[in-house]
């Protein structure tokens, strides 16, 4: 689910960029905000980073004592991409084994989709394995497949989430 959020953060200037007449101060900011966001990638409350939509406030700058630069509190509004236990989505098939398949959904790569929960496919084995059932559905690499979410689980060190999902349900499976 794309969520719309507030944030508080703070962004530091270098002393050399800032400019005698303070012209240039808030696109500094601006460009400062935007490469540190990008490298933030995702957080477990908001989930992942997507975009900065505005710029709310931009706070009195403090000078740092050690270095010289300054030191802005910023608040601004930004998407987030998070999935949520029983949201319905659709994601893209990357890798298929015996015991299930890898799905990617948005910025989310891990995404375990087991052979449990795909009613009435089975795995057929060849070059290119496929999950295929008797109504000759098949789920194959690059086919977007529609799967209910049963949970998540943050990674910090990889500062990314998994998730495992199901094709239990209505209108669950491959999408033609």
């Amino acid at each position: 689910m794309f969520l719309k959020v507030q944030m508080p953060w703070n962004v530091i200037i270098p002393a050399d960029s800032l400019d005698a007449k303070g012209l240039m101060l808030k696109k500094a900011i601006v460009i400062r905000l935007m490469d540190e966001f990008a490298c933030k990638k995702a957080t477990k409350d908001l989930g992942y980073f997507m975009a900065v939509t505005s710029l709310e406030s931009i706070g009195e700058g403090r000078v740092r004592q050690n270095s010289g630069d300054v030191l802005f509190p910023v608040v601004f509004s930004g998407i987030t991409f998070k999935m949520y236990r029983g949201e319905i989505l659709q994601g893209v098939v990357h890798k298929i084994l015996k015991h299930g398949v890898f799905l990617r959904c948005g910025p989310v790569q891990n995404i375990y989709l087991s052979h449990i929960k795909m009613p009435d496919y089975h795995y057929v084995p060849g070059e290119n394995g496929i999950f295929m059932n008797d109504k000759h559905s098949k789920i194959d690499k690059d086919v977007i497949v529609r799967f209910i979410v049963i949970g998540t689980k943050w990674m910090e060190a990889e500062r990314e989430f998994q998730a495992l999902v199901s094709l239990e349900g209505d209108y669950l499976g491959p999408v033609s």
